[in-house]
């Protein structure tokens, strides 16, 4: 092989390998970025497709905080509330400063690791800016509960009144 193949040949090669960790490096930073969007109720239940987010997974969750759920330690900036949308409450525990706009009541998206079945280790919290405004994920996830709560009533409204 003659000098000028050679260098060339280095060349190519140096490339496809440069292009090969870009693209790695990429995907890694993307895999480490993905956090999943569930609701309370798809925690504890599933989503309709079955899937169930396993514990140990990075996640955002996204409800109503209960009222009378909020919890806070004195010793410390630990804090722990329950969030809910239409079904079973999920178990958030944090620590730091929460944001200004954060109360009982108040729609909040929280990011952070399922420790259990009902609890996420969250490491960002975040809160909904007005009274009217609910996240689109959150808003389409309770009006799909709700149909499916009013079907299932509607049903047993029917075998009731068939008796």
């Amino acid at each position: 092989m003659n000098p000028r193949r050679k260098k060339r040949l280095g060349l190519v090669l140096a490339l496809v390998v440069g292009l090969g960790a870009t693209v790695g490096l990429m995907l890694y930073a993307l895999s480490q970025n993905m956090d999943l969007f569930y609701t309370p109720t798809e925690i504890v239940n599933g989503k309709a497709n079955g899937e169930k987010p396993e514990v140990g997974q990075r996640l955002r969750i996204g409800g109503m905080v209960v009222e009378g759920s909020v919890s806070r330690d004195n010793q410390s900036l630990k804090v722990s509330f329950d969030v809910a949308d239409v079904g079973p409450a999920v178990t958030v525990v944090y620590e730091g400063i929460l944001p200004d706009l954060f109360r009982e009541g108040q729609g909040i998206v929280a990011q952070g690791v399922l420790t259990d079945a009902t609890t996420v280790e969250a490491f960002e919290v975040l809160a909904k800016h007005d009274e009217e405004y609910m996240p689109p994920e959150i808003a389409e996830a309770m009006k799909w509960y709700m149909n499916r709560f009013n079907t299932q009533m509607n049903r047993n409204k029917e075998a009731l009144n068939d008796c």
